[in-house]
C-alpha cells in the first residue's frame, strides 16, 4: 500500500494521469485510503501546486471531496493554486466547492488573501465573483486583504480591489495594532502606493494608530530616506497632521464656538466625536502656523543627510588612507610619500595645507547639521523671530561649509594640466554661491533689527503717554 501511494504522489508531481488511471485499475480506493491515512498533503494540493490541470481534472472527476481537504497549515487545494496564479486550476476548484474560498490556513488567511499577496488579478477576479464576502475576511491580526497587499507591494492588486469595492470601511480598516494601509504605505515608504491613496477623498489622513500616531507621525519615526520630503509634502497637500498638532489646536481652540462638520471631513471620525464642542476649523487654524512648522521634518532629512556626508567624508577623506607603513627614502618621497603610517590620510601628506582647510570645512559642516537636528528637537520657539534668525545662520554656515569642503575636494583630485580652468571656475561658483548665502543673511538680519526697533518703539511709547491740557 505504502508503495502506491508513493507512486500516487510522484505522478502527481509529474502530472502523470496515465500513471493516475492505473493506479486506479489497481485499487479503486486509493484515493480513499490515501486521505484516509495521509500524514501530508493530498495528491491534489501537489497537483495544484505543480500547476497540472489535467491531474487536477481527473482526481476531481473522480473524487470531488477532495477539493475541501486540507493540509497540516490548513491549506486546501485552492488556497496553493490562488497563491500560484494557476487561473485554469482555480477555476475548476471553484465549480466543485465554491464555498472553499472562505476557508482559512492557521493565518487566517483565505485563498483571495494569498493571491494578493504575490499580485494575481485574474485569480482575485475569479475569487470576488465566487463569493464577494471573501475580501471582507481578516487575518487572526486583524489585517485585511488591502493590509496585505500594501504589506508585499502590491499596487496593481490594490487598485484592482478598491475599484471593485466602494466601502470607506474597508478602505481605512484597521489592523489588531489600530495600522490602516495608508500607515503601512508611509512606514515601508512606498510613494506610488501613498500617492493613489491620497488621491481617494475617503481615505482618513489623519487616522490614529494603538499608539496615538498619524500617518505624519510614522514617517517622522521611521528610518530617514531621500524619499521623505515628497512623502511629507503629498501628506501635507491632503490634509495630514501630526497627532501633536492635532491635539494642540483642539488646546487652543476649546473655547471658540461655531463647529462645521464639513470643514472637517479630513479628521478621523473618532477624532471628531473627542473634540471639544467649541473647536474650530483645523485646517484654517494651520494654515496660519509658520514656514517652520509645516517644513520642520523636511529641515530635519536635510540637516541628517549634510551630518551623514560629513560624518563620511571624515572617515573616508578625498584620496583614501594609506594601506601600508612606510620610513622617509630620499630615492622614492616623490613615489611613496616620504614617511607614513598605515590608516592615515594620503591628502594629509601629499596636501597638508589643503588637507587642514578641508578637515575645518568638514568639521564646521559637521557641527552645524548637528546643532540643527539639536535646535528641532528640543522645541525652541520659533515663532519668535530671534530664534528663526540664529537656526537661518545655522543652516547658512552647515550649506556652506558643504560647499567650501566640495572645492576642497575638486581642486585636490584635478590633474596640474587642468588646475588653471578648475580653480577659476570653482572660485567663481563658490564665491557667487557665498554672495547669494550673505545676502539673505544680511536681509534676515534687517528684518530681525527692523522688528527689534518697533517692538521697542512700541513699548516706550506705551510708557510716555503724553498729558494734554485743557485752557479755559
Amino acid at each position: 500500500m505504502e508503495r502506491m501511494e508513493n507512486l500516487l504522489y510522484e505522478a502527481a508531481v509529474e502530472g502523470n494521469v496515465a500513471t493516475l488511471l492505473e493506479l486506479l485499475q489497481q485499487d479503486r480506493l486509493i484515493l480513499d485510503k490515501v486521505v484516509m491515512n495521509r500524514v501530508r498533503e493530498t495528491p491534489l494540493h501537489v497537483a495544484a501546486f505543480r500547476g497540472h490541470l489535467d491531474f487536477a481534472q481527473e482526481i476531481l472527476r473522480r473524487m470531488p471531496e477532495l477539493a475541501g481537504e486540507l493540509d497540516s497549515r490548513r491549506l486546501s487545494p485552492i488556497h496553493v493554486a490562488s497563491q500560484k496564479g494557476y487561473i485554469d486550476i482555480v477555476k475548476i476548484l471553484l465549480q466543485v466547492n465554491p464555498d472553499m474560498c472562505l476557508a482559512r490556513d492557521v493565518e487566517g488567511r483565505n485563498p483571495l488573501h494569498l493571491a494578493a499577496m504575490r499580485g494575481r488579478i485574474e485569480v482575485l477576479g475569479e475569487l470576488v465573483r465566487a463569493r464577494p464576502l471573501a475580501a471582507y475576511a481578516t487575518t487572526i491580526w486583524g489585517e485585511t486583504v488591502l493590509h496585505l497587499c500594501v504589506k508585499h507591494n502590491q499596487l496593481e492588486a490594490l487598485r484592482f480591489l478598491l475599484e471593485i469595492t466602494d466601502d470607506p470601511h474597508f478602505l481605512n480598516a484597521k489592523d489588531e495594532y489600530g495600522m490602516t494601509i495608508l500607515h503601512l504605505a508611509v512606514a515601508d515608504k512606498q510613494i506610488e502606493t501613498i500617492n493613489y491613496l491620497l488621491m481617494n477623498t475617503r481615505l482618513e489622513v489623519n487616522a490614529l494608530n494603538t499608539n496615538g500616531y498619524t500617518a505624519l507621525d510614522i514617517l517622522a519615526q521611521s528610518r530617514r530616506d531621500t524619499k521623505d520630503l515628497d512623502i511629507a509634502d503629498s501628506l501635507r497637500s491632503a490634509g495630514a497632521f501630526k497627532a501633536i498638532e492635532i491635539q494642540s489646536s483642539v488646546n487652543r481652540n476649546n473655547n471658540i464656538g461655531g463647529v462645521r462638520s464639513t470643514a472637517m471631513a479630513f479628521v478621523p471620525q473618532e477624532q471628531i466625536k473627542a473634540l471639544p464642542s467649541g473647536c474650530v476649523n483645523l485646517q484654517q487654524t494651520f494654515k496660519k502656523e509658520d514656514w517652520l512648522t509645516r517644513k520642520r521634518d523636511s529641515l530635519m532629512v536635510v540637516a541628517s543627510l549634510i551630518a551623514t556626508m560629513a560624518f563620511q567624508s571624515g572617515l573616508n577623506p578625498p584620496g583614501g588612507l594609506w594601506q601600508d607603513d612606510s620610513q622617509a627614502n630620499n630615492n622614492n618621497n616623490n613615489n611613496t610619500g616620504g614617511e607614513h603610517q598605515a590608516g592615515t590620510s594620503i591628502m594629509a601628506y601629499k596636501y597638508p595645507s589643503e588637507y587642514s582647510q578641508f578637515l575645518s570645512y568638514n568639521t564646521v559642516g559637521f557641527i552645524a547639521s548637528l546643532s540643527i537636528i539639536l535646535l528641532l528637537i528640543t522645541g525652541l520657539p520659533f515663532k519668535r523671530r530671534f530664534f528663526m534668525w540664529v537656526l537661518i545662520v545655522i543652516v547658512w554656515i552647515a550649506i556652506t561649509s558643504v560647499a567650501l569642503t566640495y572645492r576642497v575636494s575638486i581642486l585636490v583630485f584635478t590633474p596640474k594640466q587642468d588646475e588653471r580652468v578648475v580653480t577659476r571656475v570653482m572660485e567663481y561658483g563658490v564665491a557667487g554661491w557665498c554672495g547669494v548665502m550673505a545676502l539673505l543673511l544680511v536681509g534676515h538680519t534687517i528684518r530681525l533689527t527692523a522688528n527689534f526697533f518697533k517692538k521697542v518703539e512700541s513699548l516706550f511709547g506705551k510708557r510716555r503717554r503724553p498729558y494734554i491740557y485743557y485752557y479755559t
